[in-house]
């Protein structure tokens, strides 16, 4: 089933060390907590230099949406997250210290947990109409950039304005129509058990 996540409904959590705050976008199972998510996607505003909280046994992609990124220490190895080169990944288990170049970042985060699920991050630049199909068990499509979005096909019609998002079915072909903007798309699939059982053999 298509699910619209307006943003407008979201609410903001603050972080415990007054760094920043976090978003919530979508999460899988749609009851799972911190703990025991099998994947979930969100979107961060960082305020302050810091470090990032860990997540053991998860995978990390992060995407500078907002500002004039930062300088990510990742297991005590440099990296620069600007607009020139605004996506990097990294494992959840790993130390993270951020220092904000000029200020704050907005910064969007997809999050599986390995051993249950995996990722992929793309982005596309939008301009006029297109075709994008949902080719995953999961499709994450979040608007980054520009005004508007409409999505439809044959069933449905469905608006988007900035920071919305939408989780779209397995399979399904959409017709893409925006002025100028940004989408980025997450794709989630699950492992196939029967598949990692036969590995093991």
């Amino acid at each position: 089933m298509t699910v619209l996540i307006p943003f407008a409904g979201l609410s903001p959590v603050p972080w415990k060390n007054g760094g920043g705050s976090t978003t919530e976008i979508a999460i899988g199972p749609p009851d799972a907590g911190f703990e025991d998510f099998d994947w979930r996607v969100s979107l961060a505003t960082i305020e302050k230099d810091g470090a990032f909280s860990q997540f053991p046994g998860v995978d990390r992609t992060l995407a500078l949406v907002e500002g004039h990124g930062m300088q990510l220490e990742i297991d005590g190895e440099p990296t620069l997250v600007t607009e020139l080169d605004p996506v990097v990944a990294f494992d959840g288990s790993s130390t993270v210290l951020a220092k904000l170049n000029r200020g704050g970042s907005t910064d969007f985060n997809a999050m599986t947990r390995s051993d249950r699920c995996y990722h992929t991050f793309g982005r596309r630049r939008l301009s006029g109409a297109s075709t994008f199909v949902a080719r995953a068990d999961v499709t994450v499509l979040f608007l980054a950039e520009g005004d508007a979005l409409e999505l439809r096909n044959e069933k449905e019609r469905i608006g988007l304005v900035r920071f919305d998002a939408v989780l779209l079915d397995p399979g399904s072909v959409w017709k893409l129509e925006a002025g100028q903007g940004m989408i980025f798309i997450v794709d989630i699939w699950y492992h196939n058990e029967e598949e990692d059982e036969e590995s093991y053999e």
